[in-house]
């Protein structure tokens, strides 16, 4: 068989297609990965490393106005699952290579995101700390209150 043989397209589409309906298994069967497109804060905990962080936010006074999605998710349709899409291919690529830290940290995009939460929900605490003519953002939400959604 050469490279010029009608028969390798058909290898190719076939390769192809095996690896995407491998993958597509996998995510969706195996890793539970339709779970990830609702707001069900439960989805969090099918990695055993967000367990803590979920029993913690069973146990906050946020569990009764917010789940996962609404502080560490974008609101728009779009950035929500951009987001989502690009947390959890992270997410489970460190899960499935056993690569994530002992003791799990926000990265600064996610951070901002969450602090644009906190503004949202807060506006008018936000306004009061910050005063009518503060820069936005002035006052960061997460470093002093980081245990209100997850308390341990």
């Amino acid at each position: 068989m050469t490279l010029r043989s009608p028969i390798v397209p058909v290898v190719l589409l076939g390769v192809s297609v095996g690896l995407a309906v491998g993958v597509g298994g996998y995510t969706f069967v195996y890793a539970r990965g339709a779970s990830y497109l609702t707001d069900d804060a439960a989805a969090c905990a099918n990695c055993h490393v967000m367990r803590e962080y979920y029993d913690g936010w069973l146990k906050s006074s946020h569990r009764a106005v917010a789940v996962c999605n609404d502080c560490h998710t974008p609101a728009a349709w779009l950035s929500k699952y951009s987001t989502k899409a690009y947390n959890g291919f992270w997410h489970s690529l460190a899960f499935t290579t056993g690569r994530f830290p002992d003791v799990l940290r926000i990265k600064p995009h996610n951070r901002q995101i969450t602090q644009q939460a906190c503004e949202k929900c807060h506006a008018s605490v936000v306004e009061a700390m910050n005063g009518p003519h503060a820069v936005q953002g002035s006052l960061l939400c997460v470093p002093c209150h980081a245990s209100v959604g997850h308390p341990r």
